[in-house]
């Protein structure tokens, strides 16, 4: 649909479109899924079916930008600037899709004809409603032979109230229908709230503000802030902006608008998005949220809320030389990913280095590849865990907690919704139960279902979403929020290979689950770990107790090879020593777990 937006409006030549253009990262080309958010200013010229005549001005507006512009012939037509943003639509990238919200007046909703309305379109949609924003339900993919229009259609209806008559029809892959939302994006999408109802702002009339929605690094220019002005029009270059919540200060190298490449212009105005080049080489010094401006007794711009991680995962170098290389990397990369943060870790296993946080698996996978494809560094990622609340003292890594002071333990509960096709309700009922889900609700809307669920985070975060799309034959999808911290019964498990921990597989487990865990854990590592020239007990424990227990043979060198005959007792005295050099080897001996071990353990 993007595409489609960019061909009909000619912002870029066709020889030079090319499919899933917005979506510039390898990774999005390669899955088929928006990750980043992707801001592009179009212009189209508006056939105004009401000709004007005997008027001096001719104004462009848009969801976000406008511009004002004085004219003294008669004129019919106006040509408007639109700016779209391109997002997420996954659970895992809901802060992108928050993110952009808060900087626009209006939202095309579009939604699937072949799949109806899903969780992720309903939590977007609602969360548009709630910043009051212009809803513009689009119902795509209308050229396929399976889409059920009339279907999807009434889903709209009962679900967010739509009138009929308001509801487009579209394909994103043959154009038809494309050319209506524009027109129906300029009739209904009004002009940037702060812009008033003239547009007329003098230079120099109002303070400068701008909100920043997102920022990228360049070596040359440093932190690039990607924003939408609120107030006034940008300093003149080189003049001196602050940033209002870090109180950094700045200056501005370049401003321009994205096309979708960077295209430089001399000054933004108010209600438009654009980018400004700081020149500031701390990527922390540059938040998404804050305010910028040029005077720090100004009041701040409403930013966006707090995200909080609710995934974690240590991810640690390969090779430990490499670690202040991926120090950077991370640094540069919360940069571009605000909802992505991280501190230091140490463990005994794996050496220096990070603790992560995310806010769902597909998030921490995907960074994971951006980090490797964009930064060329590869990190070994633990089992994900997720925040507990001990004796009222937040814990992320389960590894730094001592196992006699479990107790009062929290953990994280979230409230699902998933919508799934009638047929498959009763196997989504009993995923949901056997991962300690509790039922809210049940509601009907045509031949769709949302299940409302109380669920453990824990639960979630390790394999329900894949068997949720194998139960579901890929229907089913979800959308989630963080409700509370309820009490558990919890032990920590850790794991004891030739009798050494290794921290970087302890977990937190519910107790009545505890055994069954440890025996799956041990059970792979006896697949994975090489064996030795001893035996090497893989063991485990909760506190001092073994729980579950596995052993890797040793290697036997068959030390009476060189015996050609003679009496027995020679090859006994051989066999007694052999079995002494191994009882001395095991008591002294260490095992080292390469890291093929690890990733081997920790993917499956």
């Amino acid at each position: 649909m993007a595409d489609r937006l960019l061909e009909i409006t000619g912002t870029v030549p066709k020889e030079k479109l090319r499919p899933q253009l917005l979506d510039s990262l390898a990774l999005e080309r390669e899955r088929g899924i928006t990750i980043k958010l992707a801001p592009v200013r179009l212009k189209y010229e508006y056939r105004n079916p009401k000709s004007e005549t005997n008027s001096n001005v001719q104004n462009t507006n848009d969801q976000n930008n406008f511009e004002f512009r004085a004219s003294n012939f008669e004129f019919t037509d106006s040509e408007y600037i639109l700016n779209l943003i391109d997002t997420p639509g996954h659970v895992d990238f809901s802060y992108e899709v928050s993110r952009s919200l808060a900087a626009v007046e209006g939202a095309i909703l579009l939604v699937d004809a072949t799949q109806g309305i899903q969780a992720q379109t309903l939590a977007h949609g609602l969360s548009a409603l709630d910043q009051n924003l212009t809803l513009i339900p689009v119902i795509n993919k209308i050229d396929l032979e399976n889409a059920d229009i009339a279907g999807t259609r009434k889903q709209l209806v009962e679900t967010f109230g739509f009138d009929e008559s308001e509801i487009l029809l579209a394909s994103g892959k043959t154009g038809e229908g494309v050319e209506g939302i524009l027109k129906v994006i300029v009739e209904r999408i009004p002009t940037p709230k702060s812009a008033g109802v003239n547009l007329i702002h003098p230079k120099g009339g109002s303070t400068f503000k701008a909100l920043i929605f997102d920022s990228f690094y360049d070596p040359f220019k440093g932190v690039v802030a990607e924003v939408r002005l609120f107030e006034g029009e940008t300093p003149k270059i080189q003049s001196p902006i602050v940033f209002l919540g870090t109180k950094a200060t700045g200056q501005v190298l370049e401003t321009g608008y994205f096309s979708p490449q960077l295209i430089p212009t001399e000054e933004l105005r108010e209600g438009e998005i654009g980018y400004i080049a700081t020149g500031i080489k701390q990527p922390d010094l540059v938040r998404v949220g804050d305010t910028i401006s040029t005077d720090l007794g100004v009041q701040s711009l409403p930013g966006y809320k707090q995200v909080k991680p609710m995934v974690f995962v240590g991810l640690f170098p390969l090779d430990q030389d490499e670690f202040p290389d991926a120090k950077e990397a991370l640094s540069k990369f919360r940069l571009n990913d605000p909802s992505f943060t991280f501190e230091l870790e140490s463990s005994q296993a794996l050496g220096s280095g990070f603790r992560c946080g995310f806010l769902g698996l597909l998030h921490a996978e995907v960074v994971q590849e951006r980090l490797h494809l964009e930064f060329g560094v590869d990190l070994l990622a633990t089992s994900p865990s997720v925040e507990y609340l001990v004796n009222g003292e937040s814990i992320t890594n389960p590894s730094s907690l001592d196992p006699s002071m479990l107790k009062n333990v929290k953990e994280p509960w979230v409230k699902l919704k998933i919508f799934v096709p009638q047929k498959y309700i009763g196997g989504v009922m009993d995923l949901a139960q056997e991962k300690r889900g509790k039922f809210i609700n049940m509601q009907h809307f045509a031949t769709q279902v949302e299940l409302s669920y109380e669920m453990p985070l824990a639960e979630m975060v390790t394999d329900f979403y894949d068997k949720l799309k194998s139960i579901s034959s890929g229907f089913a999808s979800l959308d989630w929020e963080f409700l509370e911290f309820r009490e558990v019964d919890a032990v920590r498990v850790d794991i004891l290979v030739a009798g050494e921990k290794v921290d970087a597989l302890s977990q937190i487990v519910v107790k009545e689950r505890a055994e069954n865990f440890g025996r799956r854990m041990v059970g792979k590592l006896k697949e994975v770990l090489p064996r030795q020239n001893f035996e090497v007990a893989i063991q485990a424990a909760i506190g001092g107790k073994i729980i579950a227990r596995e052993t890797l043979s040793s290697f036997r060198k068959d030390v009476t090879a060189k015996l050609y005959g003679g009496d027995r007792t020679r090859k006994d005295k051989l066999l007694e020593k052999q079995k002494r050099g191994k009882k001395k080897m095991k008591m002294v001996g260490r095992v080292e777990i390469p890291q093929e071990a690890f990733l081997n353990i920790l993917k499956s």
